[in-house]
């Protein structure tokens, strides 16, 4: 399985357009080692020449002229990307799909509660219909399922506690399918455990991403009321669907209780997480415990 991180910061990037915190400042200054980062997608593929793209992020454009092997096509025009595969309704995972009109249809994957935000709250899927549409296959919240464009790999979606975007009619009633993880397997029977949004997690997810070679998980916040410290807004990790990294319960605590050999990034980094610096104690502490920082054009073989 060939896995490419396409982008790795959380929604706005890094630094973020109108944002002056000290994380944005710096990289911009050059006062610090950060590297800029693109909104968060990864690709997928079992043979390096079709790919699943997961999440289409605003930045998509950038991120396929970065990454090469995702334009191979045949003819004067085409694309390597045979399936988009969304985790949620939000701006930042689903924008990039009005950058790819010129490619419709696209065959898309994503939940029922998906479906039901980009048809109506952000009707992305009637808006696309103009330039040749969406073709939407659904996908299950129970049992595997094949993308036909990558047929070593096999999917299943996990749904996940967070927090679905302010335009869906499950903002303060969560439904099962607003968020998904995938557990994504080869023939060779090496797992990944993608989920970069993921707010909380139960013993069963615990014992699914205990089963994965890889995790690639939520790295959003550091701090539970981060955004408040920063001076940048007040909403807390938890109300925006993010289990932060720190603290007795954080991700770092949970990421320490998985096995010994499990390889585990951090992606979906927002623009104030201190782990962005290589310099910063919070990203000594990460290393220290074995765990990576995801940067663009990050690749990842298993």
């Amino acid at each position: 399985m060939q896995i490419r991180i396409l982008g790795s910061a959380a929604g706005g990037g890094f630094p973020q357009w109108n944002c002056r915190c000290a994380q944005c400042e710096g990289v911009r200054a050059g006062t610090t080692r950060a590297e800029p980062r693109t909104q968060s997608s990864i690709a997928l593929s079992d043979d390096g020449e079709r790919w699943v793209l997961c999440n289409a992020s605003p930045d998509i454009r950038v991120q396929l002229e970065a990454h090469p092997v995702l334009r191979r096509a045949s003819g004067a025009r085409g694309t390597a990307i045979g399936a988009v595969m969304l985790m949620d309704s939000h701006i930042d995972h689903t924008t990039g799909l009005l950058m790819l009109r010129e490619g419709c249809p696209h065959q898309i994957w994503c939940t029922d509660a998906v479906h039901q935000d980009l048809s109506h709250g952000f009707p992305l899927f009637p808006m696309l219909s103009h330039w040749g549409g969406l073709v939407r296959n659904p996908v299950p919240l129970a049992g595997e399922f094949a993308i036909a464009c990558c047929p070593g790999l096999q999917f299943a979606a996990i749904p996940l506690r967070s927090a679905a975007p302010p335009y869906s009619p499950h903002r303060h009633d969560p439904h099962p399918g607003d968020n998904i993880g995938l557990l994504v397997q080869n023939a060779a029977g090496k797992r990944l455990f993608y989920a970069p949004g993921l707010g909380q997690l139960d013993d069963d997810l615990r014992r699914l991403m205990a089963s994965a070679d890889c995790v690639l998980v939520d790295g959003t916040f550091w701090q539970e009321d981060e955004m408040a410290r920063a001076g940048v807004g007040t909403k807390k990790a938890a109300e925006m669907g993010h289990l932060p990294q720190s603290g007795p319960n954080g991700m770092l605590a949970e990421l320490a209780r998985m096995p010994d050999g499990q390889r585990q990034i951090l992606i979906h980094i927002n623009n104030t997480n201190p782990i962005l610096d290589p310099d910063s104690p919070e990203r000594a502490q990460v290393e220290q415990q074995g765990i990576e920082v995801a940067y663009d054009g990050m690749s990842i073989a298993l």
